[in-house]
């Protein structure tokens, strides 16, 4: 699982045989969430995150969708 990066506590990371859309998985402590970032920042699913960290989590990957963008198709397109 390559991590994109890490931020306020959570980790930004997708699977190495994942698939579009272009998408990143989301984990702290206990909680997980799954948020498609093209062709635009929406939650798909989470478990054990509060309605709180999400909106967090949300800005954070919308701060960062060119960043999340490239590692992808770097990693993809290689």
């Amino acid at each position: 699982m390559p991590t994109v990066f890490r931020k306020n506590g959570f980790t930004f990371s997708f699977y190495s045989n994942d698939h579009k859309p272009i998408h990143i998985h989301v984990s702290k402590g206990d909680g997980e969430a799954k948020f498609n970032v093209e062709p635009y920042v929406e939650l798909v699913e989470s478990a054990g995150l509060k309605t709180k960290e999400l909106s967090e989590v949300e800005d954070i990957i919308s701060d960062n969708t060119d960043l999340i963008i490239q590692t992808w198709n770097d990693f993809f397109n290689s």
